[in-house]
């Protein structure tokens, strides 16, 4: 940086830094948003092309398990070639898999087409959030932080509504076509705005592809045990088959970070109390959110007997609600502290998502879940402030990647345990108490994590302790 830049170089400058934020917020905002864009869609899906079950739980898993699964793959990769090549491939690969999504005429073909998408997300979102990381410091970087989780959050909720836009006019095919003049709109945008960001110095050149397969596979038997158990039961042979499949892998997984000479991630950098508490928030916090959307859209449309454009109106509120939550948690983490305000998040998230477990009514649901997203938006900066408050420019990358690795675990894995919770309502016919089920089972998980958030996440840093955190 140089001392004699005139005050026009210095405004461009900045004014370039918001733009690419503008820009790398709009595609996380789109990449978030296809975790939920397809859940009005997903009744249309199954018809259309016949999907099972099991078919549409995984036509939201395949996405977001690759998308968390490659995710640390992601974010150490921009550590080691630098943010901005990983940020253009993984935005090619996922207007890649849109366009194979939108076009699919059986569900092998979406599938697959998902798993592209998810692959050019995990090298998206860290590359990203690594390239904001760097981009802005101190105060700036808490407001940036903000805005992006605002956008996150907002993109899940919002996704439903646009879904259901979509679904009602064009088709479901278009709730993946409209990604692609997005994507490119934000390629070429990032051409132009973004600065040379080269890798980190002193790293390595090298890959843990094995631990990547392994943290996947592992994941994907979780998911699979989490979904079979709706049909086979939870005690049954091939739940717990898959279960033990999972714990194993994972196993595995930790032994090979520790053998590897360039490790997928440290994970010590796990056990710190901070990215620990961080990466716990994001996780019940998707896991809660997509849960919901999941529950609501087939509840609406299922068992309510709603229209996809109106299913979309109905989580208008709840997008709304998730924005203000994430705004409002930007705005009051610096005065109340991260753990205050994880606390009342999960609160808010339990009170709301217990009363479609007690009233099963569209008009109840919609105003006790938009009360619970209030929460759960602001669940989203705590997260990321938290996480990453401490973290330095060299481990920016891989700590961004570790972070949305457990949101979109958190994706898979709530998905995959309501779908099962609720399989009998899910089934043609099948009533209105598996959802039921399955949303106080989502309102029990709040409380419980409420209680371990008190615990794990740090106390707030008294005003001369954080005057003395070094900036950079």
């Amino acid at each position: 940086m140089t001392t004699n830049a005139s005050p026009t170089d210095a405004a461009g400058t900045h004014t370039r830094r918001w733009l690419a934020l503008a820009l790398l917020g709009t595609a996380q905002f789109m990449l978030i948003l296809d975790v939920t864009v397809v859940a009005v869609a997903l009744p249309q899906m199954t018809i259309e092309l016949g999907l099972s079950r099991e078919a549409v739980t995984w036509v939201v898993a395949a996405y977001t398990l690759t998308f968390g699964g490659l995710m640390l793959l992601g974010g150490r990769s921009a550590d080691l070639f630098g943010s901005k090549p990983i940020v253009y491939a993984g935005l090619f690969a996922f207007t890649a898999g849109s366009l194979l999504a939108g076009l699919a005429e059986n569900g092998t073909i979406l599938l697959t087409g998902r798993v592209v998408q998810g692959l050019g997300a995990a090298l998206l979102s860290p590359a990203a959030l690594s390239v904001v990381v760097r981009l802005f410091t101190g105060d700036e970087r808490n407001r940036a932080l903000g805005i992006w989780s605002a956008l996150g959050g907002g993109g899940a909720a919002v996704g439903v509504l646009l879904g259901g836009l979509i679904t009602a006019g064009p088709g479901w095919p278009w709730v993946f076509f409209i990604n692609i003049p997005v994507g490119l709109i934000v390629l070429f945008g990032l051409l132009r705005v973004l600065p040379p960001l080269p890798p980190a110095p002193g790293q390595r050149a090298s890959l843990d592809l094995l631990g990547a397969l392994l943290v996947t596979a592992a994941t994907g038997s979780a998911i699979y045990a989490l979904t079979i158990a709706g049909e086979d039961g939870w005690t049954s042979t091939h739940t717990l088959i898959g279960a033990g499949a999972a714990v194993v892998l994972y196993l595995l997984f930790g032994w090979r970070q520790k053998a590897a000479a360039s490790p997928l991630m440290d994970l010590g950098l796990l056990v710190r109390r901070p990215v620990g508490a961080g990466v716990f928030v994001i996780m019940i916090a998707t896991a809660l959110m997509v849960a919901v959307f999941f529950l609501g859209t087939f509840s609406f449309q299922q068992h309510a007997g709603h229209g996809p454009l109106a299913t979309g109106l109905l989580f208008l509120p709840i997008a709304a609600a998730t924005m203000t939550g994430a705004n409002l948690g930007g705005r009051l983490i610096g005065r109340v502290g991260a753990r205050a305000l994880g606390v009342a998040g999960m609160a808010f998230a339990a009170v709301g998502l217990a009363v479609p477990a007690l009233w099963p009514t569209t008009v109840a649901t919609t105003v006790g879940v938009s009360f619970g997203a209030l929460g759960i938006g602001a669940l989203f900066v705590v997260a990321s402030a938290t996480a990453l408050g401490q973290i330095g420019p060299e481990e920016a990358g891989i700590a961004s990647g570790l972070l949305s690795t457990f949101h979109e675990f958190g994706a898979s894995i709530g998905v995959a345990t309501v779908s099962s919770l609720a399989a009998v309502s899910l089934a043609a016919g099948g009533g209105e108490s598996g959802f039921q089920q399955a949303f106080g089972f989502a309102a029990a998980a709040a409380v419980v994590a409420a209680v371990v958030s008190l615990v794990a996440i740090p106390r707030p840093a008294k005003p001369h302790e954080r005057a003395a955190e070094p900036h950079h």
